[in-house]
């Protein structure tokens, strides 16, 4: 008999002036920012009181009935949210009928390996750690592609996601992502490159994207590489033999490191590494399937972030004593 009597007075509440007022009037919230996490399947009555347990001090029966009688009870949707001082019954049901998210967002840059991946999801804001302390084995199972290497395997872009989300959510989009990217350069590749997969069009485009300084020589550098792995000459670059170095790089690339064999030693082992050795970018995965046509072997950097390309060792050395020894 007493509830009945409480949502008769709330319903002649909303259905008079004081419910205009009330609808119009910001909710107790306080000056604090609130977190509201409504769960798929929440009942209006369950919202309601989900409101309220996040701290605006206002009876569950009220809202209640004020989503009800709204007529949008049903259209209210499930998600991470954000009630911030201000707010009006009325701008509050209708965030949550839009579906309007407290969304935060993370950045991949390109060039940037897996490693640096891992770091930037363990510092973005209000993301589930649910990758933490997973191998980059069975990180990558349970993204549903067991014996894939994770490297070069995430597009580099900007990633929004809800408070709360998992890192792993985040991973699959930048996955699903790259091979979206990745599929659509291949398709449109060049006849007659020496790359047999997209897998090896990735690693090439890995390489091209760490030695790129200007974008306009991704073309040219993508038809170096193609033109000495038609010719079986070993690449030959040095971001793969710092990739292959590992923890141990200091940031100065010494002669005996270009001579100590490793898998991603281009110097002394012919084709491609392993694996690529960083995310490339959109440009630089279409660099890799339609290189310049160039008779160039060699390419060195100007120092202004161009290069100077070379079909000859001769011209190459003259060039490198030029822009690099000075």
């Amino acid at each position: 008999m007493r509830r009945f009597l409480s949502v008769v007075l709330v319903v002649a509440i909303l259905a008079g002036g004081a419910g205009w007022w009330w609808l119009h009037r910001p909710l107790p919230v306080g000056n604090a920012v609130l977190d509201l996490t409504i769960p798929p399947g929440t009942s209006a009555r369950g919202v309601a009181e989900a409101v309220s347990d996040a701290g605006v001090k206002t009876p569950p029966a009220l809202l209640f009935l004020w989503f009800r009688l709204s007529g949008e009870a049903r259209q209210i949707k499930a998600g991470s949210y954000e009630i911030e001082p201000g707010a009006t019954p009325i701008s509050l049901l209708g965030k949550l009928v839009r579906g309007e998210q407290a969304l935060r967002s993370v950045t991949f840059v390109e060039g940037w390996n897996f490693r640096q991946v891992r770091e930037a999801l363990s510092k973005a804001e209000r993301l589930a750690p649910d990758s933490k302390g997973l191998a980059p084995d069975m990180l990558m199972k349970s993204l549903g592609r067991p014996g894939v290497d994770p490297e070069g395997r995430f597009f580099p872009d900007t990633y929004t996601y809800a408070k709360g989300s998992s890192d792993l959510d985040v991973l699959k989009r930048a996955m699903l992502a790259m091979d979206r990217r990745l599929d659509a350069a291949w398709a449109q590749r060049q006849p007659g490159i020496p790359l047999k997969t997209p897998e090896e069009a990735l690693t090439l485009a890995s390489i091209i994207e760490k030695e790129t300084g200007q974008g306009a020589d991704r073309p040219l550098i993508s038809g170096v590489f193609n033109n000495r792995l038609r010719i079986g000459m070993p690449l030959q670059t040095d971001p793969t033999v710092i990739y292959g170095l590992g923890a141990t790089f200091d940031g100065n690339l010494r002669r005996r490191d270009l001579q100590t064999d490793t898998p991603y030693n281009t110097y002394t082992r012919n084709g491609l590494p392993p694996t690529p050795i960083s995310m490339p970018g959109a440009a630089s995965l279409l660099a890799a399937v339609q290189p310049a046509q160039t008779t160039a072997l060699y390419f060195v950097a100007r120092g202004d972030g161009s290069s100077h390309f070379s079909p000859t060792l001769q011209e190459h050395n003259r060039a490198v004593n030029q822009f690099q020894r000075r």
